[in-house]
């Protein structure tokens, strides 16, 4: 399997690409601002044909580029309904500061061509690569995570990859304090759909470097709060 990925624009969000090999099909992970670029890059390095374009969320920083990516490549959109309405209108989920940097510009933000819904649960098959999407609402109530398995033999213990786009990062989560945001289902989130997760599942955020579950699960001080509270639900430690 490969994945590559760069930080872009000025949040320094991470978009991802993944394929299951050289010379293949391939799926766009959060294209942000600047990323069109650095997409075009990879896809030529690589040899590769992008033919969906996932969505963790629906704010600015990771789906500014979207619509070019997706019309440059005739791929297909997917993002979660609860954050559907931010592909064509993207301020309103977006905090003062983010608006201040945008202040002067002349932006126009359309839906692309072909936009399909994602749903809990569901397991998309595209590019020859499985994504099980889990919604996570709390950054936004649309935010979702992709989960892929990982099948590397001769490689490191891994049964996972997720994108988990700003729900977790390494040692942090994601803010609540935006439009669309809530501390408790956040919280909610973390605990029904992340700590039940094996340690060795690879994070690959929207912000910042990779970690493990493992390591989160043992040093994120929002997680341990969570382990020290019992509110976990239905939580059992990965092996």
């Amino acid at each position: 399997m490969l994945i590559a990925a760069f930080p872009a624009g000025p949040w320094g969000t991470n978009c991802y690409v993944a394929a299951t090999a050289p010379g293949a099909e391939c799926v766009v992970i959060d294209p942000g601002k600047d990323a069109a670029g650095g997409v075009a890059e990879v896809v030529r390095e690589h040899n590769l044909k992008p033919v969906a374009v996932l969505l963790t969320h629906g704010h600015i920083d990771h789906m500014w580029s979207v619509t070019p990516v997706a019309g440059a490549y005739d791929a297909t959109a997917w993002i979660h309904p609860g954050d559907r309405h931010l592909l064509a209108d993207p301020m309103a989920g977006i905090s003062r500061e983010s608006a201040s940097m945008l202040l002067g510009g002349d932006h126009t933000f359309v839906e692309p061509d072909d936009v399909q819904e994602l749903t809990d649960g569901a397991v998309l098959e595209l590019a020859g690569l499985e994504f099980l999407v889990d919604h996570t609402p709390g950054h936004t109530s649309g935010s979702v995570t992709f989960r892929t398995p990982w099948d590397q033999p001769g490689g490191p213990d891994i049964s996972e990859v997720m994108f988990s786009g700003d729900l977790l990062f390494q040692g942090s989560i994601g803010r609540t304090d935006l439009p669309g945001g809530d501390h408790a289902t956040m919280l909610r989130s973390l605990a029904t759909k992340v700590l039940p997760l094996r340690d060795d599942v690879v994070v690959l955020p929207g912000h910042g470097e990779q970690t493990s579950i493992g390591r989160e699960r043992a040093t994120n001080p929002f997680l341990l709060d969570l382990l020290d509270s019992g509110d976990t639900g239905r939580v059992t430690r990965g092996l």
